[in-house]
């Protein structure tokens, strides 16, 4: 059962960008309450009052845990992959209407919708979905997905989100999207 393969599935988790190797591997559901809970509160909101897009760069490499949704690393490096978590997080950055894109995705009828959370910065959207790589690189299956979303939603992910060993910032976001089948099972 997918559900079942997806609440246990885990990937790595950093305290900070710059570490090399991961502080703990975690599940969906630990993400979720890491995002909801207070943990990064206080740093989403200094980072969102920054103006100087450089400083809010550094502060956020700086203050932010991070984690690898794609897979468990023993250090952050494409060639350092235990195992890939069957997970792909696609970010969209500068978004006008960031809550009406997120329901959309949720209702997406190809793809499924496990955590979906507004970015560290406020006017960007982190959606995470599962991948079925078959003979597929994870490269080639993030840019069908891609491309799906260009085409059916007219919106572009950041291209730096498309290696397995990409990061995303933990922010705090109280209205984090997670499917009910993770916390159901």
């Amino acid at each position: 059962m997918m559900e079942e393969f997806i609440k246990n599935t885990k990937f790595s988790f950093y305290k900070k960008a710059f570490d090399k190797a991961p502080y703990k591997n975690i599940t969906l559901l630990d993400a979720y309450n890491y995002i909801r809970g207070d943990y990064a509160k206080e740093q989403t909101m200094q980072l969102r009052a920054i103006t100087d897009k450089e400083q809010a760069r550094k502060f956020k490499a700086e203050q932010f845990a991070l984690a690898t949704f794609s897979g468990t690393f023993s250090q952050r490096r494409a060639d350092k992959l235990l195992q890939h978590s069957g997970l792909m997080c696609l970010d969209f950055d500068h978004i006008a209407d960031v809550e009406g894109l997120k329901q959309r995705l949720i209702k997406d009828p190809i793809f499924e919708t496990w955590l979906a959370f507004r970015s560290p910065s406020g006017d960007g959207l982190k959606w995470v979905t599962d991948v079925v790589l078959g003979n597929h690189t994870h490269a080639e299956y993030y840019r069908a997905v891609q491309q799906y979303l260009r085409t059916e939603y007219g919106v572009e992910t950041d291209r730096a989100t498309s290696s397995v060993v990409s990061g995303c910032f933990l922010p705090f976001d109280e209205n984090i999207y997670i499917n009910d089948k993770l916390t159901k099972l």
